[in-house]
């Protein structure tokens, strides 16, 4: 069973968070570069009913990001997925609400070396099950690992071209020892002349096919690592390429805990300041407050090519509204958002900070707005927006007052923005 969708379907995802891609690869455009993620496992380790490939990190399947960061590579051309027949609408359902391109779903296999020989079928010219060019180098790679960067990508590449197969790996953590049967210690290896093998791997596609076409049953049951393939059946020795520290796989159920926090802290280092005053003290310290935070500032007066961020690859907003509390400039932001339709990737976050002079206009004259600003939030969160405001009430009797507002208003949106919990969507906080 094997299907891909429409080649023109739906524009990529905007350059979002640093998840994978971006920069100067060094990799000709003349290269034919493919990728073969396997993806049909059970996720025994991690428990539950879910395979870990599909399990929701911030509401998304984690598949979708290890996607994502492939297919903002522009020099892969084509990314085979293999994933059981059971899962298979699922995934295709993921490919469409998702916008991936250039992705071609093949049935996996009982095994991980059998789903990576489905997957290198559908690249193979002389295979009957083949449907996509036949690459010069394909890179193999995991489904659960989602943070692969271009760089790491290029560097295995370049290796197995150059060399014939090619991995990343990274030092060893833990020592390896070997137990005998009794459960003793047996030996013990040194850690310093060992290395992890990690993901991703690349090969010249003609080494590694040939490799699979050669392999043994027990290779392709039990084994699991391709390098060694390729040294058994080819004599291809393989480029060693160092990795990062986040080619890390998602294993244990408190993995999914740390990608989901790994995500929220690059995707709130951008935040958009849209505030209705132009004095520059103020902007001084919005800037130096949210920068506090660890984040990179654009101000933008109301309605000064707001069009153009809106557009562009900004996930966090902060409408501060000093002048007064009326609640029409964060509606005419959410609205612009909206229309804009927003990337499905990840949900954008607007937190509007309201300043309420506590002796002209109380509190309970402007909770039927409050109330409705809540019921905005809640219909607008379907449409991938968050919302939170802020409200903070003061008196006019002190001049310096403003300042310490507009600190402490900046400092709650920048830490909802860290946080992004959507359990505070369409809350009003109240300092």
């Amino acid at each position: 069973m094997e299907r891909g969708p429409k080649r023109d379907g739906g524009a990529p995802g905007p350059a979002e968070a640093g998840l994978g891609g971006g920069g100067e690869s060094g990799i000709p455009a003349t290269l034919a570069v493919a990728a073969v993620l396997p993806a049909g496992g059970c996720g025994e380790r991690l428990g539950g009913p879910t395979p870990k490939q599909f399990c929701p990190v911030l509401g998304r399947p984690l598949i979708s990001y290890t996607l994502q960061a492939l297919q903002r590579v522009s020099w892969i051309k084509d990314i085979v997925v293999a994933v059981t027949s059971e899962n298979m609408d699922m995934m295709a359902a993921i490919v469409q609400r998702y916008r991936h391109q250039r992705v071609t779903l093949v049935e996996a296999g009982a095994t991980r070396h059998r789903s990576i020989f489905n997957g290198l079928k559908a690249l193979a010219g002389d295979h009957p099950h083949s449907q996509l060019p036949t690459p010069t180098v394909v890179i193999i790679h995991d489904a659960v690992r989602p943070f692969v960067e271009e760089d790491v990508l290029a560097s295995v590449v370049a290796a197995a071209r150059d060399h014939g197969a090619a991995g990343a790996i990274r030092p060893l953590v833990s020592t390896v020892i070997t137990p005998s049967a009794d459960g003793c210690l047996e030996q013990s290896l040194d850690r310093a002349k060992h290395r992890a093998s990690e993901m991703p791997q690349a090969f010249l596609f003609d080494v590694i096919y040939r490799a699979y076409c050669q392999c043994s049953d027990h290779d392709m049951e039990f084994g699991t690592e391709c390098l060694h393939l390729a040294l058994k059946y080819c004599h291809t020795k393989a480029k060693l390429v160092d990795g990062s520290p986040d080619l890390w796989k998602v294993t244990y159920r408190r993995d999914l805990y740390a990608m989901e926090s790994i995500i929220k802290d690059k995707i709130s280092q951008q935040i958009c300041v849209v505030a209705d005053t132009e004095e520059d003290f103020l902007q001084g310290l919005l800037k130096k407050e949210l920068e506090v935070q660890g984040t990179s500032v654009t101000l933008c007066p109301n309605g000064q090519d707001l069009q153009k961020i809106i557009l562009g690859d900004c996930y966090n907003f902060v409408c501060i509204n000093t002048k007064n509390s009326d609640f029409q400039p964060p509606r005419q932001l959410l609205a612009g958002l909206a229309s804009a339709a927003p990337s499905p990737f990840y949900p954008i976050a607007v937190v509007s900070v309201y300043f309420l002079d506590s002796q002209n206009v109380s509190l309970s004259e402007k909770m039927k707005e409050v109330m409705e600003m809540k019921d905005f939030a809640k219909e607008i969160k379907k449409q991938n927006v968050f919302f939170y405001g802020v409200l903070i009430c003061f008196t006019q009797d002190n001049p310096q007052q403003l300042q310490e507002n507009v600190r402490q208003g900046a400092s709650i949106a920048a830490s909802l923005i860290k946080d992004r919990n959507a359990g505070l969507v369409g809350q009003l906080l109240i300092a």
